[in-house]
Formats: C-alpha cells, structure tokens, sequence
C-alpha cells in the first residue's frame, strides 16, 4: 500500500444538549471521539482518525474510499464535517512514543541514585545508546 501524506474523511457530528459533541466516522465504524466544542471536536477527530489509520497502515490494511457527504444520512442533532489529516506527523509521533520498560536494580544503588537526583530514563536512554553505538534514533 502505497502511504499517502493527507487524507480526508467525512465525520458526523452529533450535538446533545449537556453533553461533549460526539465525533464518529461513517468510514470507519467503532471510530469515535468527542470534543468540548466544534474546535475541540475536530482536533480530537483528527487525532482519533489518524491514530486508526496508522494502525490500518501498521496491518497493512487499505483505507476505504471516503464517502461523499451527501450520500450521508444524518437525524436533526447532527451534521457532516470534513476532516482532514496530515500522516507525516501521526507517523513520527507513533515512532517516538514512549515506551514502559521495567528494570531491576540493587536497593542500595537505587538509593543512591535517588539521593542524587538520577534521572534513570535519561540514564538508561543514553547508556543505551552508548552500548548499541547509535548517535540518534534509527
């Protein structure tokens, strides 16, 4: 599959009174999020749908074509957005996340990195690095 930089899909959003705006895809189902207003509830919506689509990109599954939005059928509490997101940056945040690892160090060496202020993921990172010969990411 060929990885494209900008996609945009259609999105509903559904306004219930006392309650975050619902953002789902018709293109995606089980893909939802919500924002506090319309601003907030596109930015989540970009997130959310580009975090799905790099999973898909991940399985090596196609992305479905997007739905025109008249061809979108909507009750009265909702309208049809179009949302649109850039890769690139979904990409490169996915590979710089964070990662939990869990280490197992003597009590009194933990001690005394404590008492000195060891930052033990900025220890570990560089020796890391160090030990694997690597300048910067991979």
């Amino acid at each position: 599959m060929k990885k494209s930089d900008s996609y945009t899909f259609p999105a509903v959003l559904t306004y219930e009174k006392g309650y975050d705006i619902a953002v789902t895809f018709p293109d995606f189902p089980g893909c939802a999020t919500s924002g506090t207003d319309e601003a907030d509830a596109i930015a989540q919506a970009r997130g959310a749908l580009g975090g799905r689509m790099w999973c898909m990109e991940q399985d090596k599954e196609a992305f479905p074509a997007p739905s025109p939005l008249r061809s979108i059928s909507l009750e009265q509490n909702e309208c049809a957005v179009l949302v649109d997101v850039y890769m690139p940056s979904i990409r490169l945040a996915q590979e710089n996340r964070a990662v939990t690892r869990t280490v197992t160090i003597p009590a009194w060496l933990n001690a005394a990195s404590v008492a000195r202020g060891v930052n033990f993921s900025q220890l570990l990172q560089s020796a890391l690095m160090r030990d694997l010969g690597l300048s910067k990411r991979v």
